[in-house]
């Protein structure tokens, strides 16, 4: 599946999924571009490992939920790549909302972070890509708390189901010009890297899970970096979950200290 000379920019691409996503699409033969917010010594060593590989890298620290940051990144990486053939938009933060607590700078925050960001990035992308007349690709990480609600997360949840759907509108519209659009709904995954079987099998919740065990930053970049490949041209408009089952066993929203529930993880593993 290699891809030589393209290139890609992932928000959020310095830790967890985003990382994996990042470094996935350097082994494949892609120059990336991604963003992080707060931890610099995360993104060099990505910086290191990408450019170990033989690829350009270029990263930027960027606090996606502020009013210009997604357009600025999103053109900065377009100027130092090149060009733009692959948009990711992983950036984001869970945000657990009691509504009788539930603040209007909470509401905003998650709609300008969770939401506003990966229209932003990918109408500056899809621009770019027509102008160009680029065959592109787009991908949102979306979340499988789109598909199904849990009590306390109007927010996180409203905001990935909202992306499924606008995933969906997008690939219609972009379709015409050979650029496709799909989302990737994870389930439970350990962000950080370096687990071993063990270890993802080891928590009370893995064990709900019907396959056993968390999902890794690993297989969520396998799926995208197929998602955006040739092997992948026939698919548009598609969520498509990758959470071992989680879903479909209907593991209740309530429960003990002895049942963990997903939606009250801790955010390490989600």
């Amino acid at each position: 599946m290699e891809q030589a000379g393209k290139t890609a920019f992932v928000t959020g691409g310095s830790r967890g999924i985003g990382r994996g996503i990042a470094e996935r699409l350097a082994r494949t033969g892609y120059d990336v571009a991604f963003t992080y917010n707060t931890k610099l010594d995360e993104a060099v060593s990505l910086h290191q490992a990408i450019t170990a590989m033989g690829r350009r890298c270029f990263y930027y620290q960027a606090s996606m939920e502020q009013p210009d940051t997604a357009e600025r990144v999103t053109a900065q990486a377009i100027a130092d790549l090149g060009r733009l053939e692959v948009m990711v938009c992983c950036a984001g933060l869970t945000v657990h909302s009691n509504v009788r607590k539930l603040s209007a700078e909470d509401i905003d925050f998650a709609y300008r972070l969770d939401y506003r960001s990966y229209m932003l990035c990918a109408r500056s992308a899809a621009r770019h890509m027509i102008e160009r007349q680029l065959a592109g690709s787009i991908v949102m990480i979306t979340s499988t708390r789109g598909t199904r609600a849990y009590p306390e997360d109007p927010l996180y949840g409203g905001m990935k189901s909202a992306l499924n759907r606008a995933c969906e509108s997008l690939a219609l519209e972009l379709a015409p010009y050979g650029i496709r659009v799909n989302a990737v709904a994870p389930g439970a995954t350990a962000i950080r890297g370096g687990y071993t079987p063990e270890e993802l099998r080891a928590s009370a919740f893995a064990r709900q899970i019907p396959l056993g065990r968390l999902g890794t930053p690993a297989e969520v970049a396998g799926l995208v970096a197929y998602l955006v490949s040739d092997e992948a041209a026939y698919m548009t408009g598609t969520v498509t979950r990758m959470d071992g089952g989680l879903i479909l066993s209907g593991i209740p929203a309530g429960g003990g200290e002895s049942e963990p529930q997903w939606h009250a993880l801790p955010a390490r593993l989600r």
